[in-house]
């Protein structure tokens, strides 16, 4: 049946399988803090090749640049700062590199959930979904010693079975949505999940400005001064409405002597404000449910 020719209650039901539901943003963030920021980092590293069957030497080379010098880069710009992230980060990734994560968690950062082998979530049945996501997060549990609280799918991918196997593993969050610009509760098949969505945007993700694949039309298109620009512009608005700032960064993208300054003048600029809270997305989300309770609107559970 062609979609035209669905009935209202196909239509429909395709719509509200996930929804955006109330609003969680605050009235005032952690501290008072007038902004929240979370930056987070996607650390693919090879799955980008693997999860597609590929057995470029290149490609896989690229990933390990995100390891080998893209990741160390980041951290250091991020101790300077003093400032906590979450990464993102499939469960193949971790294990070829266990000392990455554990390095990552020991400067104090977040580790969240990001597939087995960044897979796309559509292209699996929910069965083998679930139990991918499940392995992944026995994975890291067994690498970094904490249980992931929080997940990204891979490519941002969400299947029509992603958030029941998220309520299923109890997870605080998910960042894969795009609903609005600060954190909502997600809503199922009508029903109020208690889950917090921090929102993600393509906008506010620096591999759609760098992307390359010589073998497809993915090329750099945009000057990394013009990225910063976009990013900061980001920022200032949702300083002005006293939101949530969310940005989504990849070691093997923005990792390059060329391109690490975005980082570097991006976090000066947000420094340079009074009243901002960096904050890894696990605390994020952990607060503004915690705010719903306070304000009497008691936020169900998964």
């Amino acid at each position: 049946m062609e979609p035209w020719e669905w009935d209202e209650a196909t239509w429909r039901g395709k719509v509200e399988k996930v929804r955006a539901g109330r609003s969680l943003k605050p009235k005032v963030w952690q501290g008072g803090a007038r902004c929240a920021v979370a930056l987070s980092f996607d650390s693919d590293h090879e799955t980008n090749e693997l999860r597609d069957g590929g057995e470029s030497i290149g490609r896989m080379s690229q990933g390990q640049y995100g390891n080998r010098v893209g990741v160390p880069r980041i951290l250091d710009v991020l101790k300077k700062a003093g400032v906590p992230v979450t990464f993102f980060v499939p469960a193949v990734a971790a294990l070829l590199y266990p000392d990455e994560q554990r390095q990552v968690i020991a400067e104090g950062h977040e580790i969240g959930l990001h597939g087995w082998i960044h897979e796309v979530n559509t292209k699996v049945p929910p069965e083998k979904e679930r139990e991918l996501h499940f392995r992944a997060a026995d994975t890291l549990e067994k690498i970094i010693g904490i249980r992931p609280v929080g997940m990204r799918t891979p490519s941002w991918d969400f299947s029509a079975a992603t958030l029941k196997i998220q309520r299923e593993l109890g997870l605080l969050y998910d960042s894969s949505l795009m609903a609005d610009d600060d954190p909502y509760e997600l809503v199922e098949d009508g029903e109020a999940t208690g889950m917090v969505e921090l929102p993600v945007e393509w906008i506010r993700d620096d591999a759609v400005y760098f992307n390359m694949n010589r073998f497809t039309a993915h090329r750099p298109y945009t000057p990394p001064p013009a990225v910063l620009d976009i990013f900061k512009r980001e920022f200032d608005r949702a300083y002005e409405e006293g939101g949530l700032f969310l940005l989504t960064m990849h070691p093997h993208v923005t990792g390059y002597r060329s391109r690490i300054f975005i980082l570097e003048e991006l976090i000066a600029h947000i420094q340079q404000h009074e009243d901002v809270w960096f904050a890894t997305h696990a605390d994020i989300a952990g607060f503004v449910k915690n705010a719903a309770v306070e304000n009497g609107a008691v936020v169900s559970r998964g």
